[in-house]
């Protein structure tokens, strides 16, 4: 087995505590994806992982070995880098062998390890050229395949994409989820683009300020987010929030008209007097009225993004599937079914999850919130 564990994982420079006691385990074969907005520590996690850096407190196993003090080469683990790295003078072929022959493995065994990490990369008509006669894509697959050829047990990527233009990043999104279902081997992916997480990911780790915020499959963390950062950060666009208060059954919501809804039956509890409700883009429909102005409508073909000011200032994106855009400039409204809506606790960020209904969360059981009302602005 080699699942990865981290026990009360702590990083601190001097003073400076910048991992604060992380818990996480990573099954065997699974593919873990880090993702959190720059400097929430996801890197430095992959690299306490890798022995880059040293750990401050607690433990890392790597399936029964304690690896948290051990030699990075003793792990067993290859790290795929922002960068490619390769060493320009040679060829692909020697690129991806130049592990091997430095730890002393005989010539036949690298040919052979090499020319099986060539066809799983598609990579067997480039091996006798250098790095500077390939694209980009073709680089970091030189760059992965060096990391195959080493036959570890887990693989790391941090932001291996990172430089690659748009259309590359999908060309190798698919291509590093293609390697993953053939090899079957446990991968730890660091990004912070939420949308390499969500279509690569069996897992993903959402940090922040260098503590997990939730962790869970990509669809739990869309429809199921513990708190408004996991509600933000995950789905692209970011979901809609609005500040509300409650008062006598009702949730009512300033920035959307004064529009009110029945308030949420808390789990354990009434509901604050406080809230934020927040809404998806793809849960709006514009509707008749003259309450937001139209800021700017994005027309993608099959899908439009509508840009809208609230009544409060706030900006509200209105996804449709229609090619029908409204004027900038222009007044409408908007609607969306309460059930759809999630509530927010406005002074701990905590989500508000309505009680008796149960959704199942990697990680343990959540809750899930249902209505049967509508309501338009």
């Amino acid at each position: 087995m080699t699942g990865v564990t981290l026990r009360n994982v702590i990083k601190a420079y001097g003073a400076t505590q910048v991992i604060h006691g992380v818990d996480l385990d990573i099954d065997d074969g699974a593919f873990c994806v880090f993702v959190g907005p720059s400097g929430c520590g996801k890197s430095t996690l992959l690299r306490m992982v890798a022995g880059l850096e040293e750990t401050t407190g607690g433990t890392i196993r790597i399936g029964a070995r304690d690896v948290t003090h051990m030699d990075p080469a003793a792990r067993g683990v290859a790290m795929v880098f922002q960068t490619y790295a390769l060493y320009p003078h040679m060829t692909v072929a020697q690129n991806m062998g130049f592990g091997l022959k430095m730890t002393g493995h005989p010539k036949a065994e690298i040919e052979r390890q090499v020319a099986r990490a060539s066809r799983v990369l598609k990579l067997d008509e480039y091996l006798s050229r250098t790095p500077r006669a390939l694209s980009g894509g073709q680089r970091q697959r030189v760059a992965i395949g060096r990391a195959i050829v080493r036959g570890p047990d887990v693989f790391l990527f941090d932001e291996p994409l990172s430089n690659l233009d748009a259309e590359l990043r999908v060309e190798m999104r698919v291509e590093i989820a293609r390697l993953h279902h053939d090899i079957g081997a446990t991968m730890i992916y660091v990004t912070h683009d939420q949308v390499e997480a969500m279509t690569l990911a069996d897992q993903i780790v959402v940090l922040r300020a260098g503590r997990i915020e939730q962790v869970g499959r990509p669809l739990d963390l869309y429809n199921d987010p513990d708190n408004l950062f996991v509600a933000g950060f995950i789905g692209s666009p970011a979901m809609n929030f609005f500040a509300a208060h409650t008062a006598d059954g009702r949730v009512t919501v300033p920035g959307l008209g004064g529009i009110d809804v029945a308030a949420p039956k808390v789990t354990g509890g009434q509901a604050p007097p406080a809230l934020i409700i927040g809404i998806r883009p793809n849960h709006l429909r514009l509707a008749g009225g003259s309450t937001h102005r139209v800021d700017l409508s994005e027309q993608l073909g099959g899908v439009a993004y509508h840009y809208l000011s609230a009544t409060d200032g706030s900006r509200i994106i209105v996804e449709a599937h229609d090619q029908s855009a409204p004027a900038p400039g222009s007044r409408v409204g908007i609607s969306f079914a309460p059930e759809n809506a999630y509530f927010f606790d406005a002074v701990s960020g905590r989500r508000l999850r309505q009680a008796g209904t149960l959704a199942p969360r990697v990680g343990g059981p959540s809750f899930r919130h249902s209505g049967d009302t509508t309501g338009s602005v």
